[in-house]
């Protein structure tokens, strides 16, 4: 099978690391980038071997399937017209700035048969692989993200920015209707909220509790789950788990076993085979769309206090 032509709309911090690894990525052939800094598209397309288009439009032609790593508010329109086209899209997260033009998305890449795939990235971190063939039903989760401030993506607050990671996962592993939301935040460095906390009650008893921060003096990314038969403890950052059980009367703790990779290079590789398979990716238009719908509520519920 012939190997698909990619491309990388934005280049700035995150869309030059997805310029990195499909370099590297041996069934991909990397053919474009499109930047509206010429001049950064012209050094990351000589840097890593792709031709830096002039346009939009013209960078369209010259690829099979692209991902898209600008601003949130820009998902939609460049989206769009790459599936107009007939293209298939990787989005960063979060996979727009409305609930309206997610799901108009998703439906796009349903109705032309093409794979719409968003970059919440976490879902390809080994950690969390190891987790669920450990997990059952989770009775109480707990996630904490927690980073220092950044000049990058503060056209969102941080539960789109960052707390929406971990709304996929919850969403993910709790198949159940959420029941309650109660949430604050604070906006301290820029105009939206920096610090985030929303606590999560879902119908079969779950509750799900979660804090993320962009105004941090260190980096922090890790989720705990209890559940009848154990609690699990894993560091995304560190792609490191343990297990506690309970064994004869005593507490007992394992390592998990977790065979470490870089999660972006797994999840640009997997948008590859899904382009080129039509196999369902893991993170499809739909499922973001209930993490952005979730995100959004819960940034309602902030925004009286902010």
């Amino acid at each position: 099978m012939k190997n698909l032509r990619i491309g990388v709309v934005g280049v700035g911090h995150i869309g030059s690391n997805h310029a990195r690894l499909y370099a590297e990525i041996p069934s991909a052939e990397f053919t474009a980038v499109y930047d509206v800094d010429a001049f950064r598209s012209r050094t990351i397309g000589a840097k890593f071997g792709a031709t830096p288009a002039k346009s939009l439009d013209e960078f369209i032609e010259m690829v099979d399937a692209a991902s898209v790593a600008t601003p949130t508010n820009t998902h939609y329109p460049i989206a769009r017209s790459l599936l107009a086209k007939g293209k298939h899209v990787l989005v960063e997260k979060p996979i727009t700035d409305n609930t309206a033009h997610a799901t108009e998305l998703a439906e796009l890449a349903t109705r032309s048969g093409l794979i719409l795939q968003v970059g919440h990235v976490e879902r390809f971190n080994p950690v969390l692989g190891a987790l669920e063939t450990h997990l059952t039903h989770p009775r109480f989760i707990e996630a904490h993200r927690l980073s220092p401030y950044s000049e990058r993506s503060t056209d969102i607050g941080v539960v789109l920015d960052l707390m929406i990671h971990d709304l996929e996962v919850i969403l993910h592993f709790v198949r159940s209707p959420l029941w309650s939301i109660d949430a604050v935040g604070v906006p301290v460095l820029s105009r939206s909220e920096d610090i985030a906390n929303a606590r999560l009650h879902f119908e079969d008893g779950c509750v799900a509790n979660v804090t993320s921060s962009r105004i941090s003096p260190e980096r922090l990314r890790k989720i705990r789950i209890f559940q009848e038969d154990a609690y699990l403890s894993l560091d995304y950052q560190n792609q490191s788990g343990e297990i506690y059980r309970r064994v004869g009367g005593r507490i007992t703790r394992d390592r998990v076993d977790i065979e470490r990779e870089e999660p972006l290079k797994l999840q640009l590789a997997s948008f590859i085979e899904c382009a080129g398979t039509g196999r369902e990716p893991r993170v499809s238009g739909s499922q973001a769309t209930a993490a952005l719908k979730l995100a959004v509520e819960i940034t309602k519920r902030i925004a009286p206090s902010g």
